[in-house]
């Protein structure tokens, strides 16, 4: 999923001219990294709201059109005011297509309804991790992992190892082959019990 946002150049820093930006509908920001010094910006706060609100684009890159020039970069940080639907600031990395760069990015978890550990075995899945990091070029990085539970028995696994990964993406793994998603089968007990009220 491609992801285009405007920006225009910030003359006025500070955190009285951040207030006032805010209150004319705009969020202050910054870009930095790659061999650019950092750009202090201002992007129109509805269409930044919007776009953070989609998980895509969180994991995606994105294309900054500032003053006439596009640049690719990736979100880093948004900080959102604690209790309304506000964007505070706004931080954006700069990359470069042709170098790999390091990305979390989101999983997502089909099937799980027709696993077999659940559908006939009554078990329940236990997602370990939400998101894993990826390395890949910019243009390459996922929106989101998939991650299939369609052959999943009770008691089962799978790690980082077993996900299929699309082309030019892998798996950072620090260590271990860590465990990924669990199909927890039915404890004894409850059967018993389960049994004995049917009776």
């Amino acid at each position: 999923m491609k992801f285009e946002l405007n920006a225009q150049k910030r003359e006025v820093q500070g955190s009285g001219a951040s207030r006032r930006l805010r209150h004319a509908g705009k969020v202050p920001g910054i870009i930095y990294g790659g061999s650019t010094a950092p750009e202090v910006v201002e992007l129109d706060h509805n269409e930044l709201l919007l776009s953070l609100r989609k998980e895509a684009f969180h994991s995606s890159l994105i294309t900054l059109k500032l003053d006439g020039a596009e640049q690719n970069v990736l979100l880093r940080d948004a900080q959102m005011h604690p209790y309304k639907p506000l964007v505070l600031h706004v931080d954006f990395q700069r990359v470069d297509v042709t170098r790999p760069i390091h990305q979390k990015v989101p999983l997502h978890f089909i099937n799980a309804d027709i696993a077999p550990g659940v559908k006939i075995g009554g078990g329940k899945v236990a997602q370990i991790m939400n998101e894993i990091d990826v390395a890949c070029l910019p243009q390459d990085l996922p929106a989101f992992i998939e991650v299939d539970l369609k052959d999943m028995k009770a008691g089962q696994s799978l790690h980082i190892s077993q996900l299929t990964f699309p082309q030019g993406v892998k798996p950072v793994v620090h260590g271990d082959d860590l465990v990924v998603v669990s199909v927890i089968g039915k404890k004894k007990g409850s059967e018993e019990a389960e049994g004995e009220a049917a009776a």
